[in-house]
């Protein structure tokens, strides 16, 4: 089997590696990806793999954002535009992220990916209360200076993902 198309792969046990390294350093590993000018952040151990090319299949009667499904080896999986989940025009960018959060599984179409950094866990601040962003649980000023970085939470995305 080929995977030509998958861009980045997470091993089982490196990420735990990684994992158990940034828990004793107070730091986390995140995966950031842009939409417009904003930079979105998911914690790296959520994340299955990155896809640069995939096939959706069309489901009819649900929300605009949701795309449809795709086959990932035997699996289907749900893929969000995370550009239309938050208001946003769509565009024909086609990067996917693929995360898992307590076994569901779910596509995310981004803009593009990033990079991959660890941000320390103080410096993530919640969000203010007033806040009617249910999908970020967070915010931080980035370590590379490359400005602020919204923290995306998986949790609420799969929860909130198929309606509000």
């Amino acid at each position: 089997m080929s995977n030509e198309n998958v861009l980045f792969q997470v091993e089982d046990d490196e990420l735990e590696r990684s994992v158990q390294e940034d828990e004793g350093a107070g730091s986390r590993k995140h995966l950031i990806f842009t939409v417009d000018d904003l930079k979105i952040g998911i914690d790296a151990e959520q994340v299955v793999e990155i896809q640069n090319s995939y096939t959706v299949t069309y489901l009819p009667m649900m929300p605009d954002y949701i795309l449809g499904i795709f086959n990932m080896r035997g699996q289907i999986i749900p893929i969000m535009d995370i550009r239309l989940r938050l208001g946003k025009l769509p565009t024909e960018e086609n990067i996917l992220i693929v995360i898992d959060y307590n076994n569901n599984q779910l596509g995310i179409r981004v803009d593009s990916v990033d990079l991959m950094l660890d941000i320390p866990m103080e410096s993530i601040v919640p969000i203010p209360s007033q806040s009617t962003q249910k999908l970020v649980s967070g915010m931080c000023t980035l370590p590379d200076g490359s400005g602020t970085m919204l923290v995306l939470d998986c949790e609420q995305l799969i929860a909130h993902g198929y309606g509000d």
